[in-house]
C-alpha cells in the first residue's frame, strides 16, 4: 500500500464564511482555511464551489489559481456538479504536484464525469451509487463495475479512479456500517482504490462524539485497506489516527516525532 491520501473538506459552500468569500472573491478567509488543512496535513484540498451556475467557470479558475499560486501548486479536487466549471478549472491547473480530481461521477445522472476525467487525463471520484443509495455489496459492485469498465474503455488507468462506496449515517442506518467496510475490503482485494466523505456517518452526532467515531471509523477503513477519504484535517484525533494507522501498515517508517509530520 501507500500513505493513506486526505483530502481536506474544509472549502465548501456549505459553509457561510466560503460561500460569501467565494462570490465576493475575497481571497483572504480562502487562503486561511487552505493554510490551516495543509498546515494539519492534509494531502489535497476539495474545493467545492456549488452548482455556480452562470458563473462557475470563472470561479473555479479563480480558485485554482488563487490556491497553487499560493501553496506552491497544491493538488485540488475539483467539486461541482458544473462539468464545465470542471473543465475551466482543469484549463489552467499545474499538476506539478498531482493530477487534478474530478469530484464526483456516478453510475446514474453524472456518469459523463468518467469521461470528463478521461478526456483530461484526471483522477475521478466514482460513486458506488445509481439514483440512490446501493441497497446492498452486489448493488455497489453493480456500480463499481459499470464505472470501472466505462473508465477503462476511455483509457482511464485502474489508478485514477478512486471508488467511494458512499460511507452512511450511523444514526438510523447502524446496521449497515459492515457492510460498507467490507465492500473496501471487497475492492481492495481488486487492486482499486477508494476514497469517501467519512464524515457521513458521524452527522447528526454530538460534537463531542463526532471526532471518536470519526476516527474509530477512518481506523477500521484503513484496516480494510482503503487508501484515501475526504476528512476534515484540522480534527486533531483524526489526523492522528490516520497518522498512526499508516505506522501500523508500515506505509510510514516509524520515529518518535511522527505526529509532527
Amino acid at each position: 500500500m501507500a500513505k493513506f491520501i486526505t483530502i481536506g473538506e474544509r472549502l465548501s459552500t456549505t459553509a457561510p464564511t466560503v460561500n460569501k468569500a467565494f462570490l465576493a472573491r475575497d481571497p483572504e478567509p480562502i487562503l486561511a482555511r487552505a493554510k490551516a488543512q495543509l498546515d494539519a496535513g492534509a494531502t489535497y484540498l476539495d474545493v467545492n464551489i456549488g452548482p455556480a451556475e452562470g458563473y462557475g467557470e470563472d470561479l473555479m479558475k479563480w480558485a485554482v489559481q488563487l490556491l497553487q499560486s499560493n501553496f506552491d501548486n497544491v493538488p485540488l479536487a475539483l467539486d461541482t456538479s458544473n462539468k464545465a466549471a470542471i473543465e475551466a478549472g482543469i484549463s489552467v491547473y499545474n499538476r506539478s504536484k498531482g493530477k487534478p480530481i474530478v469530484n464526483s461521477a456516478d453510475a446514474a445522472g453524472r456518469i459523463e464525469n468518467i469521461d470528463l476525467a478521461a478526456a483530461n487525463d484526471a483522477i475521478v471520484i466514482a460513486l458506488c451509487n445509481g439514483e440512490g443509495i446501493a441497497a446492498d455489496n452486489d448493488e455497489r459492485m453493480g456500480y463499481c463495475t459499470t464505472l470501472l469498465e466505462r473508465g477503462l474503455s476511455l483509457g482511464l488507468s485502474e489508478d485514477d479512479i478512486w471508488f467511494d462506496p458512499l460511507f452512511v449515517v450511523i444514526k438510523g442506518m447502524q446496521d449497515k456500517q459492515m457492510d460498507v467496510l467490507h465492500f473496501i475490503g471487497d475492492l481492495t482485494a481488486m487492486g482499486l482504490k477508494t476514497t469517501g466523505g467519512l464524515s457521513n456517518n458521524s452527522n447528526g452526532m454530538p460534537k463531542h462524539i463526532r471526532p471518536i467515531m470519526d476516527s474509530a471509523m477512518v481506523a477500521m477503513a484503513m484496516m480494510m485497506g482503503m487508501t484515501s477519504a475526504i476528512v476534515n484535517p484540522n480534527d486533531l484525533r483524526l489526523m492522528e489516527t490516520i497518522k498512526s494507522c499508516d505506522i501500523i501498515r508500515n506505509d510510514t517508517l516509524y520515529a518518535d516525532s511522527y505526529l509532527e509530520v
